[in-house]
């Protein structure tokens, strides 16, 4: 799931069912289904066109990477969307993250988009600048503002006791005047409604649908509200416990996160990878890959123009591994730069060079290692699925993960 704190854990990390809750019952069948006529702005980019990267708050600190590498790496000019991950949920309010990393650290001009420096005294520094003037560079980009995420999902069950005022504290945040040019929106990363992320939750089937239906109403038309949901598509899953069918009349669009399917927190293995397009035979569990999140969640009834198809920017990967193929046995997870388990792209296409592909997606074995991401080319496969669904565009997490010259951005179409 996305990791919310700052600096060490970056990225999205799937406990597999370590904790159950016990889901409500079956879905009503259509419920909610209808389409709104909440529609974003008239700028909004046309259904299956959506780009949309997350760039992490924390990312300036030891990642080094600035808002500033979005427009050398040639990024914001394929991207139609940033998601600034994250704003916390506490209090059943939303609330900054990292204050001084959003609006007071002070950039010099080699940092700087605009290559000008900060000076002391300017009403506003930080990232929420450096996106401030990334948009009058390139005047087509929206910003959403995204909170939650794995860590900092825990305050959501607050939130929605009380769905109205949440809404109103997000409104209120995101639309400061200090920065309300920033952003286009909201974007709710709840890791999970009724089920269970780091914490457990018990707020109801319906909770999900009552809060985005309150940012809706407070946020109204002129703003796009977006949600990352979970893509366990399995019988009684997470898909499942929440009214993801009803809350999609109040959405823009829905990023089922699509990967981290499989990974080291089954420290023995067996070897598979994170984010397969499709089954496989020897799949570790069905129902977990990216075609059946879709068919699943169009099978409710919501439309394939509200759901986007979701990349990893990185891999993950086992060690103690003596088998090639998938499905091998491992002793834990590989050696990454900031997390175990988990390694950039960028890194891994010179570490570990993919040497097959299974499920739509690549696996390389270097050493007793054994690693699974996407390339250009599984992307290219990817965007293939994605037009033939009728999708409404791609999600990545995250920036940092590509290369200096955008490697994998370039493959999305």
């Amino acid at each position: 799931m996305h990791i919310s704190h700052r600096p060490r854990a970056r990225l999205r990390t799937l406990v597999s069912a370590a904790c159950a809750v016990v889901l409500g019952a079956g879905l009503l069948a259509g419920a909610g289904t209808a389409t709104a006529e909440a529609k974003a702005p008239a700028a909004e980019a046309a259904a299956g066109s959506k780009v949309i990267g997350y760039f992490t708050e924390w990312g300036t600190y030891d990642r080094k990477y600035y808002v500033k590498n979005i427009d050398t790496s040639g990024s914001a000019a394929r991207l139609t969307h940033i998601n600034y991950a994250f704003g916390n949920v506490t209090g059943g309010k939303c609330t900054m993250g990292d204050n001084y990393a959003a609006t007071e650290r002070t950039y010099t001009a080699a940092e700087s988009v605009d290559g000008v420096a900060d000076t002391w005294d300017q009403p506003l520094r930080g990232t929420f600048n450096q996106l401030r003037e990334l948009k009058r560079k390139h005047p087509h980009l929206k910003v959403l503002w995204s909170f939650g995420g794995w860590t900092w999902s825990g305050g959501f069950g607050e939130a929605a006791r009380n769905p109205a005022a949440f809404a109103r504290s997000c409104y209120d945040l995101v639309e400061n005047s200090r920065w309300a040019d920033v952003f286009d929106g909201i974007d709710i990363d709840w890791e999970y409604p009724n089920a269970c992320g780091a914490t457990c939750d018990t707020s109801g089937r319906a909770a999900f649908r009552n809060l985005m239906q309150a940012l809706r109403t407070t946020f109204g038309t002129g703003n796009l509200v977006t949600a990352a949901i979970t893509a366990d598509a399995t019988a009684g899953g997470k898909i499942d416990a929440a009214d993801y069918a009803g809350a999609a009349r109040y959405v823009d669009w829905y990023n089922p996160m699509t990967y981290d399917y499989f990974g080291a927190w089954d420290a023995t293995g067996p070897t598979a990878p994170h984010s397969p397009l499709a089954s496989y035979p020897g799949i570790p569990k069905a129902g977990m890959h990216s075609s059946a999140t879709i068919a699943k969640l169009k099978g409710l009834g919501i439309p394939p123009a509200k759901l986007l198809l979701g990349i990893g920017f990185y891999g993950r990967g086992w060690t103690g591994v003596t088998q090639s193929a998938p499905g091998g046995t491992a002793t834990g997870p590989a050696a990454g730069t900031y997390e175990q388990g988990i390694e950039d792209y960028k890194v891994l296409k010179a570490k570990c060079p993919a040497t097959g592909t299974v499920g739509g997606t690549a696996y390389a074995k270097c050493g007793s290692n054994w690693w699974s991401y996407d390339t250009p080319a599984t992307i290219a496969t990817k965007m293939t699925y994605k037009n033939q669904q009728g999708l409404g565009g791609t999600f990545f997490w995250e920036l940092s993960g590509d290369t200096a010259n955008g490697e994998l951005i370039r493959a999305i179409n």
